[in-house]
């Protein structure tokens, strides 16, 4: 990201339906150098993740666009740092808006409204290239990863991240789906990962494998950690779980981490009772 400046467009190699990044203006301890912004096609225009409010950046979008029409604004989910700005976006353009309304939830974006109801495997052709939605719930309930078809480019949002992981905000985060829409990726030809946040990656396969054996490595930590400070309260487990993070971090690695007691729960492996656990 080192090259890549906030607000210009940067083509993306290795694709030959055009393809540009922009990088959002809202640097920040959760979103990194920032929020990226994708621009797709040459005539006929989608435009992933418009990112929060900023005059600025939506004068930086219209730029990119140069006049020609943007058809729709895609949006991964409905977190702050990724759909406000969608809304100003299309008064400027009349484009269609296309993602799952926001949950009953903190953080959510109930401004967003998209144009239709979308769902997992629905498509969109603009003539020299199609998307396809793909649910991937976990991170949050309404996230949706994008597939440019024919490329193997996926538009990830906040479900895979480059250089970190996503938090997993329960209860409207889940992380068995989260583990689950991560194994279904698996069987995508995939050549690319275009992440929310972070550089484009080139292995996904790797990737993907890498974040299932990080996840499942944490969960083992978690049952490590209740064995080790038997019936516990998550201000106190989660300093054992999560020993090799950064202190600022640690209110995010707890909802994570009750991401995946919530988990173990399920799997009838732990019980929690007045906010102790422990392992059955």
């Amino acid at each position: 990201m080192q090259n890549i400046i906030p607000g210009v467009a940067i083509p993306i190699d290795g694709v030959s339906i055009p393809v540009s990044r922009i990088l959002g203006r809202n640097p920040g301890p959760m979103t990194g150098p920032g929020t990226n912004s994708y621009l797709i096609g040459t005539q006929r225009l989608c435009l992933i993740d418009p990112g929060p409010v900023d005059e600025k950046q939506l004068s930086n979008f219209l730029e990119a666009i140069k006049g020609n029409k943007l058809e729709y604004i895609l949006v991964t989910h409905t977190h702050g740092d990724h759909s406000p700005a969608a809304k100003m976006l299309q008064a400027e353009t009349g484009a269609e808006l296309v993602g799952i309304i926001a949950p009953d939830a903190l953080g959510q974006d109930h401004t967003f409204s998209p144009t239709k109801i979308w769902g997992d495997g629905d498509e969109i052709n603009c003539g020299e290239y199609k998307l396809r939605l793909i649910h991937t719930p976990g991170h949050v309930s309404n996230h949706i990863c994008y597939l440019l078809i024919g490329e193997g480019l996926l538009f990830t949002g906040d479900h895979i991240l480059q250089g970190t992981t996503s938090v997993i905000l329960p209860p409207d985060g889940d992380m068995g789906a989260y583990l689950d829409s991560l194994q279904s990726l698996k069987d995508l030809p995939l050549r690319y990962l275009a992440p929310g946040h972070g550089a484009v990656m080139n292995n996904p396969a790797k990737e993907i494998q890498h974040l299932i054996n990080h996840r499942m490595k944490r969960e083992r930590k978690v049952l490590l950690g209740l064995k080790k400070l038997a019936n516990s309260r998550l201000d106190d487990l989660v300093l054992v779980v999560y020993d090799d993070v950064a202190e600022h971090l640690i209110p995010w690695a707890k909802k994570t981490m009750l991401a995946h007691l919530i988990k173990l729960q399920r799997d009838g492996v732990v019980a929690e009772s007045d906010g102790y656990w422990k392992i059955l």
